[in-house]
């Protein structure tokens, strides 16, 4: 895994979580931005570097700067975001929405590391655990000699 992936698998659609969480940055903005997904299906595009900068004059008067990057780090955050920032034809974008810069192989191995760190843990949440079996109870010959006598006696009554 030194290496970023050489096969884009396309666009990344956005989830229902995914536009949850977009709505959310855009709730303390006095405008929507055209960058993050407005439905599920929508592309999720990688920010341009020093996106966050540009979306703090957009901050509406009674919303904190925290609350900001609080939102923007649970959506860039997320495993979609990284799996779109690790694909090979991965572009970063303005405020609009448009692709301004590829982003470098760097980054991209940077998200596809944590794309898959981010799933391999997803996995193992999603996978229940299996209770460990108790074994029955170690029973005497004569224990067990009993015990079926038991059981003839009971199916005859």
């Amino acid at each position: 895994m030194d290496k970023p992936w050489k096969i884009s698998r396309g666009p990344i659609a956005a989830t229902e979580l995914d536009v949850e969480k977009a709505t959310a940055i855009n709730m303390l903005l006095i405008r929507p931005v055209g960058v993050l997904p407005a439905k599920a299906g929508d592309p999720i595009r990688p920010f341009a570097v020093g996106l966050f900068n540009e979306l703090r004059p957009l901050l509406k008067p009674d919303a904190g700067v925290t609350a900001l990057r609080r939102a923007t780090a649970a959506y860039v955050h997320c495993r979609r975001y990284y799996f779109a920032s690790a694909q090979p034809d991965a572009m970063r974008h303005d405020l609009a929405g448009e692709p301004v810069e590829p982003l470098s192989p760097e980054d991209r191995l940077v998200a596809q590391k944590r794309f898959l760190s981010l799933k391999q843990s997803a996995g193992k949440a999603e996978a229940p655990e299996q209770p460990t079996p108790v074994p029955p109870p170690l029973l005497s010959k004569s224990e067990q000699i009993r015990a079926a006598l038991l059981g003839k006696r009971n199916a005859v009554s």
